[in-house]
Formats: C-alpha cells, structure tokens, sequence
C-alpha cells in the first residue's frame, strides 16, 4: 500500500491545505463579485431598468461561482473530518444564518421577476442586497474567530469534542472588524466587475464605489494586521516532533503569545507577498480602473482578494481551528487529517475533476464576455 502512495503524508496535508486555500479565495474572488454586486444594488441603480443590468451581470454565472464554496466544504469533511465536527457544530447558528442568506438570495433573484409590481420587486430587491452583506460579514467574522481562538476543547477520558461558546461571543470589536473588511472586499470586488461590465451610469457609480470600498478595505486591512501583531494572541507548536504523524489533536505542546500569528512571516519573508497583494492589488486596480478594457482593473482586484485570503491562511498555518479553551486540543494540518490513504486517493480524484470545474468556468465567462446594458437585455431572449 505504502508503494502506491507516492506522496508522504505530511505533504498530501500541505497539499490539501494549499488545495484548500485555492478553493475559498477562488469562491471570494467569484462569488465574492456576486455578493458584492448585490450590496452596491441600492447605490449604483436609479430605476427598475438599471436594477435588471445588476441581475444579468451575474445572471449567467452566480450559480456555478457556488461551487467553489461547496468544494471547499467538501475539502474541509473529506480531509479533516475533525475540523468539519467542530466547526459545524461549534458554528452552527452562525453556518445556519449564512445558509439562510445563500437560500434567500436565489429566491430573491427569482421571485422579483414573478410580478411587474414596483412594490414586489424593490421588496426582493431589499432582500438580495441583505443576502450580500449578511453572507460576507458571516464569512469575516467566522475567520476572525479562529484568528482569536474558539473555545472548544476535548473531554480527555471519552474524546468527546466539547464547544462553549455560543452565538453572540462569535461578536467581538476585532471579529466586527473583520466582518466589515469582508464586506468591503466583496463590494470592492463587486464594483469593480460592474464597472467592467457595464456602461454609462451604472459604470460611474460603480467607479466611484470601488475608490470608497477599496480604499476602506485597505486602510482597515491593514489597521487589522498591527491589531493582530500587537495585541492578539498568537498560537505555536512547541513539540513539532508530535505533531507530524498519525491524526491526535492531544498529542502536542500549544504556546500562545501575543502577536504569534507574525512568526510564520519572520520565519519565511516570501509570505509578506500575501499581504503586499492584499494591499498593493486595491492600488493597482484603482489606478487601472478608467481604463476601456475593465480586465486589468478585474486581475488586480482579485488579486487583493487572493492576497487577503492567503494572509490569513500563512498566519495561522498550521492551525485550522486553535482552541483558547484548551490550546493543545487546537486542530493543525498534521494532527485533524483524514488517513494518508484518504488522502492521496481524493488527490488523484481532484486531479481529474478540478481542471474540469477550471475549463468549463473559464469557458461560460468567455461566452459570456462583454457589456450588459438595458438595450442588451431587451434583444435576449433569456434575460432575468
């Protein structure tokens, strides 16, 4: 058996979590322009005509941009069935709220076109924008709870995982300011696929809008980081030796010391690429963002989202889920993994089915290519 894996079981972990990162940055980047297209609906439309541009934008790909999102689920209950427990059930009402935002937003896309109500349909219109702002800050606030500890241990004669938590301890000041900073990544993001695919009013706002968000976003991305560098505690393994082989979260020393979570940058420099993007794509794409083509603007945007996502992911690395209950039961890459075998057969299964999900995405935005106006809605025969 060990001859066929052809891979050690540290690195398929590795893999897996870089797989992992791929994943939720790819659903940022792309659903994240969805949902953040939703918010700017109220400041960026004036009537009716302008609100269906906003809906036929997204129309053609918002449904598939989910399955980045349900990929990464996937990732998270096949390669660390530990980390999916806790964090679903730990989670729960918060993983049950964003699940409310996700099902009311494709309802809310549907149901306004069922009646020519004025009335109906800024009543769904209301409620898809809530569906973007409740579904970023959700998603913020739950990466800034892993980034401060979430208390959850392991009663250490039965095994048994025990979270005490509850729903409004997930709000903090520093898991708000998180929250917020998803929501203005997303709007950004948003703006910036609108000001790209659109033209004359709605273009301009949106333009506007991204210069507002982008420029927010940064300054608090950034005020975020000296918090975490100054005053919140970070996690370390202190044993290495026992946290490299068979799946035991018990079986490790856990140190936990203000600003740990700047270590992983000391240790290897390159990592400051994530949070350089982070920033330096908001500046880019906004100097770009007069351009005719939006494509330049769009790669640099979405290259700060990707930014933020794998800042996030290189300062708490090798932590998926640190406990500030009891900080040795934290769950690492190494120690809340599926078995070696598990492993190396789902990445052989990835490697035929990701390109798949990869080139038909790639192609239904080449199809789907170019502006979306009022007058290109009315000659579609299928628009929303």
């Amino acid at each position: 058996m060990d001859a066929f894996i052809l891979l050690d079981y540290d690195t398929l972990r590795i893999i897996w979590w870089l797989l992992l990162g791929v994943l939720l940055a790819a659903f940022a980047v792309m659903d994240g322009a969805d949902l953040g297209i939703a918010m700017l609906l109220p400041v960026v439309t004036k009537n009716d005509a302008e609100r269906r541009v906003l809906f036929n934008v997204i129309g053609p790909v918002w449904e598939g941009n989910q399955v980045w999102l349900i990929l990464a689920g996937g990732v998270v209950f096949a390669a660390w069935p530990l980390l999916y427990a806790m964090a679903f059930s730990g989670f729960y009402l918060a993983m049950m709220l964003l699940l409310v935002a996700l099902i009311a937003r494709p309802v809310a896309i549907k149901y306004r076109s069922k009646m020519s109500s004025i009335t109906w349909r800024n009543r769904w219109d209301a409620i898809w924008c809530a569906t973007g702002i409740v579904a970023a800050l959700v998603f913020g606030v739950a990466v800034a709870n892993i980034i401060i500890g979430t208390p959850f241990g392991f009663d250490v004669s039965t095994l048994r995982p025990v979270y005490e938590g509850s729903f409004f301890g997930l709000f903090t000041p520093f898991t708000l300011l998180v929250g917020v900073i998803s929501i203005l990544m997303m709007a950004f993001q948003g703006a910036v696929v609108l000001a790209g695919k659109t033209e004359g009013s709605i273009a301009s706002l949106s333009k506007r809008w991204a210069i507002y968000t982008g420029v927010l976003c940064a300054v608090l991305f950034v005020l975020a980081g000296w918090w975490v560098a100054s005053a919140i505690p970070g996690y370390a393994i202190e044993s290495a030796a026992a946290a490299h082989g068979y799946s035991n979260p018990l079986a490790k020393t856990v140190v936990v010391e203000t600003g740990g979570w700047m270590s992983n940058f000391g240790l290897h420099p390159w990592m400051w690429l994530a949070p350089v993007a982070g920033v330096g794509g908001v500046i880019l794409a906004l100097l770009l963002l007069n351009l005719r083509s939006g494509v330049p603007a769009l790669f640099f945007s979405s290259l700060s989202v990707v930014g933020v996502v794998f800042t996030f992911g290189f300062a708490t690395f090798p932590f998926l889920m640190p406990s500030s209950l009891q900080p040795d039961s934290s769950l690492t890459i190494y120690d809340a993994s599926a078995s070696h075998f598990s492993l190396w057969i789902m990445l052989l299964i990835s490697c035929f089915f990701l390109p798949l999900i990869v080139m038909y995405t790639s192609w239904v935005y080449r199809v789907m290519r170019g502006k979306v106006t009022p007058k290109s809605i009315d000659e579609a025969p299928h628009s929303y």
